[in-house]
């Protein structure tokens, strides 16, 4: 279970310049091939860090669906029972996510892994064990919970590497965050915590994003760690009474 705060969300909580990072792929394989552009499907390991485009280390809170855009994020996934199931109201209501996955979790359900891209989402380096604690760890143990989790996401979805990175429960540090952005995966934060893990009833939710949403249009959902009935119906709620009141659904700004 994710380490969450309320308030404004985590991208106005991390101050300033990242360390440096010498060696980036501590003992770690890592992959780059994207979907469509090789002439095999298996991913490429070990690739050097020339060939991904790095981005910017800030966490990033904006929509690139514009001042009314919504971001939907689903933690801790994917799970063969709640994924699915997500993926069915996201495709009911026309609506692109960006699914934060744990690395076993992605390479237990490949084949889930493969069906979110296929549905047009995106993927997020949610690292490999969900450490709410890894902020406190050596840099090494850093580096080889993204780096590992990195390789495993890609592995399952056949060749599509994660864009993002989102420490569990927001233990970000300078150097998580300038290692990730230098793999090409922006730090992603959140603005409204819906607290579903929670369960607090579908409702509460509901009213909980609707409530929080001034804050910034980063949701943060989950499809693992529990029974997420809840979650579900709330998204079935939440996503067209959203949309009819002039909301577009986006991803996070990279």
């Amino acid at each position: 279970m994710a380490r969450h705060n309320g308030g404004r969300g985590w991208y106005g909580k991390v101050v300033g310049a990242a360390l440096g990072v010498t060696i980036l792929a501590t003992g770690a394989s890592v992959w780059t091939a994207q979907a469509g552009t090789t002439d095999d499907s298996t991913p490429k390991a070990n690739a050097p860090a020339a060939d991904i485009k790095p981005v910017a280390d800030t966490i990033a809170h904006s929509s690139d669906a514009g001042a009314h855009g919504v971001n939907i994020t689903i933690d801790d996934g994917p799970d063969p029972v709640w994924t699915p199931k997500a993926l069915d109201v996201l495709r009911e209501y026309g609506v692109k996510a960006t699914f934060c996955m744990v690395g076993t979790q992605a390479k237990a359900h490949p084949d889930l892994v493969k069906k979110v891209v296929a549905a047009g989402h995106r993927l997020c380096d949610h690292s490999v064990s969900h450490d709410t604690a890894m902020d406190k760890k050596p840099q090494s143990y850093q580096s080889q919970q993204i780096l590992d989790a990195e390789r495993m996401i890609t592995e399952a979805s056949g060749g599509v590497r994660p864009m993002y990175y989102r420490a569990p429960g927001g233990a970000f540090t300078p150097y998580s965050r300038e290692l990730a952005a230098s793999r090409g995966m922006r730090p992603l934060g959140w603005n409204v915590d819906t607290k579903d893990f929670e369960r607090p009833g579908t409702d509460v939710i509901v009213a909980t994003a609707e409530r929080e949403l001034h804050n910034g249009p980063t949701l943060l959902f989950h499809d693992a760690g529990g029974d997420r009935t809840q979650t579900i119906e709330a998204l079935r709620k939440l996503l067209p009474r959203l949309k009819s009141q002039g909301y577009t659904f986006g991803f996070p700004v990279r």
